[in-house]
């Protein structure tokens, strides 16, 4: 009895010692630390409304290694199953695991030495991406930028740069919005500090490896505080406009949650922008974020906003892994396209080299989807979702808390979505229509009637189509050649009432 009451008192004390951030930077406190006030923030900004489409980078000592099919959770297997493929591979490749030899000694082989942060930035530019930014920590406790909690970190070790401080820089001077992304709330669990088999378990590592503590044990005052001090130091040192969690923010007291959502927001207030912040299952009251997805999608049109966080590999890599193969350009558009017709938004991910080179593959892709959306971004930025997302064959499994349900295939002819902007319809086949199309969901819909219409034509093409509505629906047909080599639009140029001429 006593025990427990001794965890509520400590949980007590993180909850107001530990939660004590300093607004006093921002000049505004317009947010209180509530829930109530919290939500009272405007939850999407016109940009990522306006943009759909973002690009980060999970970037780290875990590009050495390149090897699994999830990278970034590889010295997670490495330390804790000495059956794994990636203990296997490692004593392999890099030597047997001792009190002294481990992870950490990858870090010297993270060189950077062909990163260029203005090459980075150009190449997510032509990918037609509007916010970009880097993985600023993941759960292996490797800063990314210059960090006064931890030497740990890529200016002082490995790439020995500012990586955060130099993306930052490039993508702004592009006029995209700069995306920072944490992963550290997991740090606590990720290796197992507990264990003097290996070098996890030598204090002297901490600053990588964790606060030493004993399995099971709940995160101390020491652990959340830097976790909520890096933080507010990337908010103030690198005024990122959108911050990315992933899993884990449920295991945080939510006072010190609270606390950097207010910090933030009043930030922003104070600095005359608009930012946004995302998570991961049900982390965050509903209202004061918007929920992110993990290689998911929603299988219907939702009245709430929602975003995508994908990887360009095919295998949810994440990181580079020398063996992964790469989703098709087609694939890679399709899904763009599904979410934004459901009112969703994309943050692809793109795992670079630890020479800092960006795979000539994913390189590949994303250009085409730059030379797509030069042709066909009409119909993605600045559009809304229309009054239902589209019809076809392809459906989507229901998705978990998680997501997990991204269609790992290109979708057919027969799949049609719908955008809609200004008085124009914007409705895109998901692959070559031939002759012609007919989209049936336009059958006597009430919303939508005939004599609205005014001129139909195919972005990239322009020429006037013919058409006609009849009881099967809207019949279009096709321009002889195609303008460009994935999922086609159509634009329904309408009048604003149908007694308008």
């Amino acid at each position: 009895m006593r025990r427990a009451v001794s965890v509520l008192l400590v949980l007590a004390g993180l909850l107001v010692v530990g939660c004590q951030g300093d607004l006093s930077q921002t000049k505004v406190t317009k947010y209180e630390p509530t829930w109530e006030s919290l939500r009272e923030y405007k939850e999407v900004p016109q940009w990522l409304r306006d943009g759909k489409f973002g690009i980060y980078t999970h970037w780290g000592p875990y590009a050495v290694h390149a090897y699994g099919e999830n990278t970034t959770w590889y010295a997670n297997k490495l330390y804790k199953d000495p059956n794994s493929d990636a203990r296997k591979h490692f004593e392999k490749t890099f030597g047997k695991l001792t009190p002294q030899f481990g992870y950490k000694d990858l870090i010297p082989m993270f060189t950077a030495d062909k990163f260029d942060a203005d090459e980075w930035a150009e190449l997510f530019a032509k990918s037609g991406a509007k916010f970009a930014g880097p993985v600023a920590e993941h759960h292996d406790g490797f800063a990314m930028w210059d960090t006064k909690y931890s030497d740990w970190n890529a200016a002082k070790m490995g790439p020995k740069r500012d990586v955060v401080g130099e993306l930052e820089k490039a993508i702004k001077k592009r006029n995209m919005k700069f995306v920072t992304a944490f992963h550290h709330a997991y740090n606590w669990n990720y290796f197992p500090v507990w264990d003097k088999r290996y070098d996890t378990g030598d204090p002297k590592y901490s600053g990588l490896y964790g606060q030493p503590h004993e399995q099971g044990a709940m995160r101390n005052q020491e652990f959340l505080d830097e976790w909520y001090g890096k933080i507010i130091e990337v908010i103030d040192n690198y005024n990122p406009d959108f911050i990315w969690f992933d899993f884990g923010l449920d295991s945080i007291p939510d006072g010190y949650v609270k606390d950097f959502l207010a910090y933030y927001y009043n930030y922003a207030e104070a600095n005359n922008k608009d930012v946004v912040v995302s998570y991961k299952w049900h982390d965050i009251v509903p209202g004061a974020g918007i929920r992110d997805l993990e290689l998911g999608q929603q299988p219907e049109i939702t009245h709430y906003e929602w975003i995508t966080d994908s990887s360009i590999d095919d295998r949810g890599a994440w990181g580079y892994a020398e063996d992964a193969g790469y989703k098709s350009p087609d694939r890679l558009i399709d899904n763009l396209v599904d979410r934004v017709s459901k009112n969703g938004y994309l943050l692809l991910n793109v795992g670079p080299k630890a020479d800092g080179t960006i795979p000539e593959d994913a390189r590949k892709r994303l250009l085409e989807m730059g030379a797509w959306l030069d042709v066909n971004g009409e119909a993605i930025y600045g559009t809304t979702p229309w009054i239902v997302s589209g019809e076809g064959p392809t459906k989507l499994s229901k998705i978990d808390i998680n997501g997990f349900n991204e269609v790992a295939r290109a979708y057919t002819n027969k799949d049609i979505r719908f955008t809609v902007k200004g008085d124009s319809l914007y409705i895109t086949v998901l692959a070559w229509p031939e002759k012609k199309v007919l989209i049936q969901s336009l059958r006597n819909y009430p919303g939508f009637r005939s004599e609205e219409i005014k001129r139909i034509t195919m972005l990239g093409d322009g020429r006037t189509l013919d058409w006609k509505m009849t009881g099967e629906g809207l019949t279009i047909q096709t321009p002889d050649k195609k303008p460009c080599k994935y999922a086609y639009v159509f634009k329904v140029e309408r009048y604003h009432h149908p007694r308008i001429d």
